[in-house]
């Protein structure tokens, strides 16, 4: 992770996973572009990879999941 990634405070991150644990997609998209047009793409994508996801919870990582890839994905089965 780069050095300037590992620097952003939490405070930017808290409202995405906010939004996420709200199950606000439009809410979520638009945090995230707002994130990406401060620090750039590559800092978005290793915050998001690194400190985001893995904060996740099963179902919010799965909704995640299937907001992005909704439009290509007719459904999506639970593997236990």
């Amino acid at each position: 992770m780069t050095l300037v990634a590992a620097q952003v405070s939490i405070t930017a991150i808290i409202p995405m996973l906010t939004a996420i644990a709200n199950r606000q997609w439009e809410q979520f998209k638009e945090l995230e572009a707002n994130f990406v047009s401060q620090y750039g793409v590559e800092v978005g994508q290793e915050v998001f990879n690194f400190r985001l996801k893995p904060a996740l919870d099963k179902d919010s990582d799965r909704w995640l999941l299937i907001q992005w890839c909704g439009e290509g994905i007719i459904s999506v089965k639970n593997v236990a």
